[in-house]
């Protein structure tokens, strides 16, 4: 509860492992899914289908993202025209908001 960022389910593992917890892989992915099933937390496919990263939904404002193609490295923005945009799209077709996604693919300049 306390990840800011996104994270992955073996590095929740490697993470629970350091701090002392005797949990299995399969515990981890069958409580992942748990939580995804009650909204607590959103699951992003950054560049591929192999790794399924995550996100703390509850109690959170949706974050965006800038994926790197090359190294995979992703960046956090924060955008209030993102938000905006969302809102007036929305609302030009009567739909009511519950959150959004939104993931900018490119080459960063860091290689």
């Amino acid at each position: 509860m306390d990840s800011e960022d996104l994270f992955d389910a073996d590095a929740l593992l490697d993470r629970m492992r350091a701090d002392g917890a005797n949990v299995s892989k399969a515990t981890v992915y069958r409580t992942l899914r748990l939580l995804q099933d009650a909204g607590i937390l959103t699951p992003f496919m950054l560049l591929d289908a192999k790794v399924t990263h995550y996100q703390l939904a509850y109690g959170r404002t949706p974050k965006d993202y800038l994926v790197c193609v090359r190294t995979g490295r992703f960046e956090a923005i924060n955008s209030d025209e993102v938000v905006a945009l969302r809102d007036r799209l929305a609302d030009e077709r009567g739909w009511e908001v519950s959150g959004h996604r939104f993931v900018i693919y490119g080459a960063s300049p860091e290689v």
